[in-house]
């Protein structure tokens, strides 16, 4: 799977989630840029995460990242 492929399946989880079939999700997005992402949002968006790519993260991994683009590196260092 490639980046882009990786990215695409991230903004359809973003979009879903948020319930915005508009939102444009980049590698510096994070949850500043977005209004209703929230400390729920995120842990939804993290399982959905998960599910989506069939793979677990620890909680460690994902407190350290800083925005989608290193969520995207994260899951492509798993495949």
């Amino acid at each position: 799977m490639t980046r882009e492929e990786v990215f695409e399946k991230i903004t359809e989880i973003f979009r879903e989630e948020f319930d915005d079939d508009s939102l444009i999700i980049v590698d510096e997005t994070n949850a500043e840029d977005i209004e209703d992402w929230d400390s729920l949002a995120h842990v939804e968006l993290v399982m959905t995460m998960e599910k989506e790519f069939n793979m677990k993260f620890n909680i460690k991994e994902v407190g350290k990242l800083k925005n989608v683009g290193e969520m995207a590196d994260l899951i492509l260092s798993r495949l």
